[in-house]
This record gives structure tokens, C-alpha cells and sequence, in this order.
């Protein structure tokens, strides 16, 4: 079974979930519909992602 677990800046239970998947990989679902669709990482995949949208909230355009 996998743990998904929140962000701590998660309100009002419209997030984003993220469990580990015991190959290794990442897994993505929302927290409004958990018997809906996930989003499968690879490991490079997950980083390659977060780095991304940590870029996007940076940029100020």
C-alpha cells in the first residue's frame, strides 16, 4: 500500500498528494478524487519535475 502524504502549505484539502512506489518511483494523485487518475514518476523524472516548478515560482514574469 502507499503513504501519500501533503504539503504542509496544503489548505482546505485541495491538494496535491505524493507517494513513493516501492521500485522507487513517484506516484501524484489529487486529494479531491484519490480513486481518479495518478501520475507515475520515475525517480529523474520526479527531480526533473520539481525542478521545474520550483523554477516556475521563481521566475516573476
Amino acid at each position: 500500500m502507499i503513504e501519500f502524504r501533503t504539503s504542509s502549505f496544503c489548505t482546505l484539502g485541495n491538494c496535491v498528494e505524493v507517494g513513493e512506489l516501492p521500485a522507487g518511483g513517484v506516484v501524484m494523485r489529487d486529494s479531491k478524487n484519490p480513486a481518479g487518475g495518478q501520475l507515475m514518476f520515475s525517480r529523474t523524472e520526479w527531480a526533473e519535475f520539481v525542478a521545474a516548478a520550483k523554477s516556475a515560482d521563481s521566475d516573476p514574469s
